[in-house]
């Protein structure tokens, strides 16, 4: 005996109390850690979509914006209104691309930096693409666009085709691609008015 308790319910009590504590830490540390190496390591509030897996790299050719559908079919990143969207066709201007969802927090708390960044450099050829991914219908992100008066280039990955081609396991994920066609950065997670600033002026540059 120990006191009015028994050895047995002294040693319950301690191993009630580490398994609480273990339990409070894990429900304190990031929903994603670091991934493999070789990828960016995710922000705190990076919404995580699948397992972590590799996408392109910076100082690699951005990929085109195509992918096989579950059919097998090779299908290309189309708008809203179903009109192709290519980086072939954007060759000399620096591309922001960003993979999103109407449904992601993050993304939602985001969409006001992506929107007056761009207009702040629309007139110096930024293209922003924001590639919805997920989602069920163009209409609802048609909505969304309007709800937040969006004037660049939304693009529907109707089969998830460009997603799996650029790797993407969650949202957002956003690549900074320069005029010759190269990625010059890979985020995973929001970007602030700040950092957007910073990687936007990367790309501008000549």
């Amino acid at each position: 005996m120990v006191g009015p308790f028994s050895t047995r319910q002294v040693l319950l009590v301690g191993l009630i109390a580490v398994v609480a504590t273990l339990f409070a830490a894990a429900l304190n540390a990031p929903i994603v850690g670091p991934g493999p190496t070789g990828l960016p390591d995710p922000r705190s509030s990076f919404y995580p979509v699948g397992a972590p897996r590799e996408g392109p790299r910076v100082g690699q050719p951005a990929p085109e914006l195509e992918g096989q559908a579950p059919d097998g079919a090779t299908v290309g990143l189309t708008d809203l209104d179903g009109h192709p969207i290519r980086l072939a066709d954007l060759r000399g201007r620096p591309v922001w691309l960003n993979f999103w969802a109407s449904w992601c927090p993050p993304c939602q708390a985001e969409t006001p930096v992506l929107r007056d960044t761009f207009e702040r450099h629309r007139a110096e050829g930024l293209v922003l693409v924001a590639v919805a991914v997920q989602e069920t219908t163009a209409e609802d992100v048609r909505a969304y666009a309007r709800t937040y008066g969006l004037a660049y280039a939304i693009g529907f990955d109707a089969d998830s085709a460009v997603f799996r081609r650029y790797g993407i396991w969650g949202l957002p994920t956003q690549l900074f691609i320069g005029r010759d066609g190269v990625i010059r950065r890979v985020v995973l997670g929001p970007v602030s008015a700040e950092t957007a600033e910073r990687y936007v002026a990367e790309i501008l540059s000549p």
